[in-house]
Parts: C-alpha cells; sequence; structure tokens
C-alpha cells in the first residue's frame, strides 16, 4: 500500500515539504511544512521547526514548539512526538494510504487517534468523529475492523513506551531537526 521510494529517491535530510492530509472523501485536510529529517527502521521521519505552518480549512496556525512526525511503512498510521513543554506527548493519526505521492508525504486521515497527554493520560481519541464518518463516508468493513484494532495495539506500545514510542528513538530526530532550525520554510 505504501509506495516509499527507494533510499536513493528520498529527499535529502533537511529538503522542505509539506506533508499532505485529505478526508476519505477527497475532501482537504491538514497540509503541514515540514523539512525531511531521513529515515530508519521505523519508517521516514519528518519534523517541524518552531515557527513552521500547518493549515487545514478553517485553522491556520505556527507550530509554537517543535515536534517530529514518523511515516511507517504500513501506511495506517502516522506517530507524531511534540517537545515539551506541549501538553500533548505523543499524538498517532488513525491513516489509510500513508505514502510519497510526487515526492511528498501524502495520507487519509481516518479519524481516529491515539493521544498520550505530558501528565501521562493515554487514550483513543475522536471515537465520535470516527462513528459519524464509517456512515457518512462509507468506510470499508475490513478498514475499520484493521483500524479499530491497530488503534488498541498502537494504545498498548505507547503505555509500554516500545520504540519507536521512546524517548531513545525520538531523541535523535530532535536532535537531528535542530540541525536543520536555520533551514527555509517551505509554503503549503
Amino acid at each position: 500500500m505504501n509506495a516509499i521510494p527507494a533510499a536513493s529517491a528520498r529527499p535529502l535530510p533537511g529538503t522542505p515539504l509539506l506533508f499532505r492530509w485529505r478526508k476519505w472523501d477527497g475532501g482537504a485536510h491538514w497540509v503541514h511544512e515540514c523539512v525531511y529529517l531521513g529515515s530508519d527502521r521505523w519508517g521516514d521521519w519528518f519534523g517541524q521547526r518552531v515557527g513552521d505552518r500547518s493549515v487545514r480549512p478553517g485553522r491556520d496556525f505556527l507550530a509554537v514548539y517543535p515536534n517530529i512526525t514518523l511515516m511507517p511503512p504500513d501506511g495506517d498510521w502516522v506517530l507524531t512526538v511534540n517537545a515539551p513543554p506541549h501538553r500533548t506527548a505523543i499524538y498517532i493519526d488513525l491513516a489509510w494510504a500513508v505514502e510519497w505521492i510526487e515526492g511528498e508525504p501524502a495520507g487519509i486521515d481516518m479519524d481516529l487517534d491515539v493521544v498520550e497527554r505530558a501528565t501521562g493520560e493515554l487514550y483513543i481519541d475522536d471515537q465520535d468523529e470516527w462513528d459519524a464518518h464509517r456512515v457518512a463516508y462509507g468506510y470499508p468493513l475490513d478498514i475499520v475492523d484493521r483500524l479499530e484494532a491497530r488503534a488498541v495495539e498502537l494504545e498498548t506500545r505507547v503505555r509500554e513506551h516500545e520504540a519507536p514510542f521512546d524517548e531513545e528513538t525520538t531523541q535523535r530526530w530532535f536532535d537531528r531537526l535542530a540541525g536543520f532550525d536555520g533551514a527555509a520554510h517551505a509554503a503549503p
């Protein structure tokens, strides 16, 4: 499902990109300015620096704290880790068809999220949106079953601080992001 480009086709670390999200019906969703950080056994990593823009219909803001994002090869979730003192430590978007499209990361936001607050509170979020959209958009039952099971699995992995949801793994990418603070910003 995930068309990851060969290592030689990936952008160079430090390359500004836009991470584009859409909804199941093709409607516009979030577009995040980010910088490509590189890849490891978990997938491709991106970062947002302070001042990078995130925009969607009805919302537009600049990052106040840095964050890093992992796009694993599975294509059905994306991890974002926010630097302290952000109140949300971990945010996992359950997704579909997350892949490289025309040289940039993109995917379908599937509503369910796994959230860990800085306080340690951990939960699956947006069940109401998931329930409404799976009917309104007609999500296929096999995808519903897969993503509901994936949300529970990811919640467990985060609770256990299993890699890549551990500080050792993510600190490496925060350190790399810090080296790109002066890079030029993209424009959504």
